[in-house]
């Protein structure tokens, strides 16, 4: 009865796919198959430096770093994440997790981490959302890995300004000192990775690794979903 029910309000009321907007068939969710293949793939090899490697080189050491996607402006990168962020869709930030975590499956089994670290937002402004998008990538990320997901250990303390209109030096500046660590002890001798949505300059989430390096023993991974 309940997939006639559903049949019925799919013929009346389609589904559309997020990014062409057609109507999704059966098995498609959010985004149809066509979008999918046509979506911007980085080719990133989490085990070898990258570009994403770079941004951190010489700032922080991050142990090993990828993005899944190329995020362009105006591009359908730009709209998933757009509608992540700012249109209560969380559930992309599901699936765009599960799908990084399905591409990076083979790279951790060779080096896993032993936790999912999303970025944390500050307490304002995840009340303004309602949620932090990075734990719902983390969520996906963890439908695929299994990892446990830490969302108490790290703390944003310091609201900042918006970093688009900043230069890469005054990006890495501004967030100086915005995050700190709760409890130093849960997380020594831990290779934790640390899940965000888009690295630009990679100031937000060096901001964090420099917290999370000043434990003994720790090692910090960055996977996004995609880089600008």
């Amino acid at each position: 009865m309940r997939k006639i029910l559903n049949d019925l309000l799919n013929l009346f009321f389609p589904k559309l796919c997020m990014i062409c907007q057609t109507p999704l068939t059966g098995g498609e969710e959010h985004i149809c198959l066509t979008c999918l293949c046509d979506l911007p793939h980085t080719g990133y090899d989490f085990l070898k430096e990258n570009p994403a490697t770079y941004l951190f080189a010489g700032k922080v050491p991050v142990y090993r770093a990828a993005a899944f996607l190329h995020y362009e402006k105006g591009g359908h990168v730009q709209q998933l994440i757009h509608s992540l962020k700012y249109h209560d869709n969380r559930e992309i930030g599901f699936r765009l997790g599960r799908m990084a975590g399905l591409n990076y499956r083979q790279a951790f089994l060779t080096d896993c981490p032993d936790l999912l670290l999303p970025v944390p937002l500050h307490p304002k402004k995840r009340k303004q959302r309602g949620y932090n998008q990075s734990e719902w990538i983390a969520r996906g990320l963890n439908s695929v890995l299994k990892l446990p997901i830490d969302t108490t250990s790290l703390r944003r303390i310091k609201e900042t300004d918006t970093q688009t209109s900043r230069q890469t030096y005054e990006r890495w500046q501004n967030v100086q000192d915005i995050f700190s660590v709760a409890d130093h002890k849960e997380l020594e001798g831990k290779h934790i990775l640390l899940i965000d949505d888009v690295i630009t300059t990679g100031s937000t989430i060096g901001a964090c690794a420099e917290a999370l390096l000043a434990i003994p023993g720790v090692r910090v991974s960055v996977l996004a979903i995609a880089i600008a």
